[in-house]
């Protein structure tokens, strides 16, 4: 005997489901949280400092690229704990008003992102800090550039001893 031709009376389902069915009287609304696309990230984010970073070839971030940034947060008191890690290059559906909405930061730090990435409202790459909705930001260039150049090292360490007054 197959079950595919197999049916429930009517009558029987509500009986089967009588703890769990749900009737709507008007047309069922997604929460805000299931509208838009999950953000995935590295780090705890216990201090809702958000780093933004577009690499291709890893998940959050590479080995290399990881290890600079690591110690570009000691220098400034932090850990990865305290931040949140995330690479643009894997949530390209991911506005920056989504990022407002779902993370709350209170800084972004953005290592190589251009405006293919995210609608960035700030795109200048000149390393100075610049506020956006009562978010302190800094666009960079990727974390690869900046270890390889001493100059805009310096720029972001000035920016850096500004925002956490190190």
């Amino acid at each position: 005997m197959s079950l595919d031709k197999f049916q429930i009376p009517l009558k029987i389902i509500p009986e089967l489901y009588k703890d769990s069915l749900v009737v709507l009287d008007e047309e069922q609304i997604k929460p805000i949280s299931l509208q838009s696309e999950s953000i995935r990230f590295l780090g705890s984010y216990t201090k809702n400092i958000l780093i933004l970073v577009n690499d291709g070839d890893a998940v959050y971030l590479n080995e290399k690229d990881l290890q600079f940034l690591t110690g570009i947060l000691s220098a400034c008191k932090l850990t990865i704990a305290d931040v949140g890690i995330l690479n643009m290059h894997h949530q390209q559906r991911i506005t920056f008003q989504d990022i407002i909405d779902q993370m709350a930061p209170n800084n972004i730090f953005s290592f190589g992102v251009t405006e293919n990435n995210i609608q960035l409202p700030f795109l200048n790459t000149s390393l100075t800090i610049e506020q956006h909705q009562h978010i302190f930001c800094i666009n960079a260039p990727s974390l690869e550039t900046l270890s390889n150049d001493v100059d805009k090292k310096k720029a972001l360490w000035i920016c850096l001893k500004k925002i956490f007054s190190i």
